[in-house]
């Protein structure tokens, strides 16, 4: 943990409970304020400024921190607001996201491999009271209804070729009408002999065939290669 004055914290004009951090040599990042103090996710940078502790977020370890760098215009992620976290693996930005929405949200993480949710319940769970974590498959939303309450905010990181279906399905069972989705795009894990502008076009016709306004398309280089955010509304 580092206590530095040298260090500029200034909350963000346009995204509530994100803040930019200036570090020294005039490298910005974002951040977020630490919902359990001293206590790191995945090796991130800990700044204590005026008493208070941010998580430094790394845009090559999290696509949702890329996506802010790279123009994000509107972040769904709000305090207060319940999520629904498909993909959450071991939880990098989950943790921020239950940052973002504080004691007063909630974040359900659903993931499918055993070992990588262990890693997500040490690392993240067991110090968080707003974050559950579910082991389920996000392809079958069925199995984990009775799990999840309606959400305002579907987040989809999942590397499977249907990835735009898993989302509508879904949004179908938890996504409160008006809520928001932003949808992680893999393009290789859809495609592998197709160009990525023709997979994000794809994904992007699955969603508003499924009732999604898109609202804007992320490219995420060079944070991420082949790699897009899609940001949608449940209409």
């Amino acid at each position: 943990m580092r206590c530095d004055v040298l260090v500029k914290v200034k909350p963000s004009d346009k995204f509530p409970g994100v803040y930019f951090v200036e570090l020294e040599g005039g490298q910005v990042r974002p951040a977020t304020v630490n919902l359990a103090p001293g206590v790191k996710v995945y090796g991130e940078n800990l700044i204590v400024v005026g008493g208070v502790e941010y998580r430094v977020w790394d845009p090559f370890r999290s696509k949702l921190a890329a996506s802010i760098l790279k123009g994000l215009e509107s972040l769904p992620i709000k305090p207060g607001l319940k999520v629904l976290y498909l993909g959450v693996a071991s939880g990098t930005t989950a943790s921020h996201v239950s940052d973002i929405v504080g004691p007063e949200g909630f974040v359900y993480g659903v993931e499918f491999a055993p070992r990588v949710m262990r890693e997500f319940i040490s690392r993240v769970c067991e110090h968080r009271s707003n974050v559950a974590p579910i082991l389920a498959d996000a392809r079958m939303p069925a199995l984990y209804s009775a799990l999840v309450q309606e959400v305002d905010v579907i987040y989809q990181d999942v590397a499977q070729p249907d990835q735009g279906k898993i989302l509508v399905d879904n949004a179908r069972m938890f996504l409160a009408r008006g809520g928001w989705t932003m949808l992680a795009v893999k393009a290789r894990s859809v495609n592998v002999a197709k160009e990525p502008s023709e997979v994000y076009r794809r994904e992007v016709a699955t969603l508003r065939e499924g009732g999604l306004r898109i609202e804007q398309v992320i490219h995420l280089e060079p944070y991420d290669v082949d790699h897009a955010m899609i940001i949608a509304r449940y209409e």
